[in-house]
C-alpha cells in the first residue's frame, strides 16, 4: 500500500483495501469488481447499508430534550438535537431527518414558523411531532392546519410519544 502523506492514517483500512486483500489471499481468478460486489451482495453489508431512522428533536428545555434522546435512542433511532426553531430549520435542511419532534415554544423562532417553513420549503413533507405546554385549543387547530402529524401537550408519558414516533416512521 502506498503511503500518502497529504491523508493521515485512521486505523482501519478503507473497504477497497480489504477486498483487495482478501482476493489476493484466494489466488482465484475472480476479479475484483466481482469481490466488490459480492461483499456488498452479503448480509452483513446489507444490514449496514440499513440506515436507523433519524429523528430532529427541536426543543430549548434540556431536560426534556434528554428524556427524549434516551427513550428514542434506547429505540435504536439515531437523534440529532436542535435548541432553537432556527437550529431546528439549518438541521433538517442540511440532516433531511425522517421525523421532527418540534417544541411550540422556543426562543428566536416558534414551532409554528418551523412547522410553516417546513411544509413550505419541503418537496416530501417531514412528518412533524409538536409538543406544547399550551392547552389552548385554537393553537392546536392552528397546527392542525400547518400539517402537524400528531400534537400532544406537555406533561405526557413517554409511552404516548414513542406511539406516535413508531406509527409514524412504520
Amino acid at each position: 500500500m502506498v503511503s500518502n502523506p497529504e491523508v493521515p492514517k485512521i486505523g482501519l483500512s478503507p473497504p477497497k483495501v480489504r477486498v483487495k486483500r482478501m482476493a489476493t489471499k484466494k489466488n482465484s481468478s475472480t476479479s475484483l469488481a466481482s469481490e466488490e460486489k459480492q461483499a456488498l451482495d452479503s448480509p452483513n453489508a446489507q444490514a449496514v447499508e440499513t440506515r436507523r431512522k433519524r429523528i430532529l428533536i427541536v426543543d430549548d428545555d434540556v431536560e426534556i430534550v434528554e428524556s427524549i434522546r434516551v427513550a428514542l435512542e434506547s429505540l435504536g433511532y439515531q437523534i440529532l438535537i436542535a435548541r432553537d426553531g432556527n437550529q431546528g430549520l439549518a438541521l433538517a435542511d442540511a440532516e433531511d431527518p425522517d421525523l421532527v419532534i418540534l417544541d411550540m415554544m422556543m426562543p428566536k423562532r416558534s414551532g409554528f414558523l418551523v412547522l410553516e417553513k417546513l411544509r413550505q420549503t419541503r418537496k416530501v413533507p417531514v412528518r412533524v411531532i409538536m409538543i406544547t405546554a399550551n392547552e389552548g385549543s385554537r393553537h392546536k387547530a392552528y397546527a392542525e392546519m400547518l400539517g402537524v402529524d400528531d400534537y400532544i401537550r406537555k406533561p405526557f408519558a413517554m409511552d404516548r410519544l414513542i406511539e406516535s414516533v413508531q406509527r409514524l416512521l412504520e
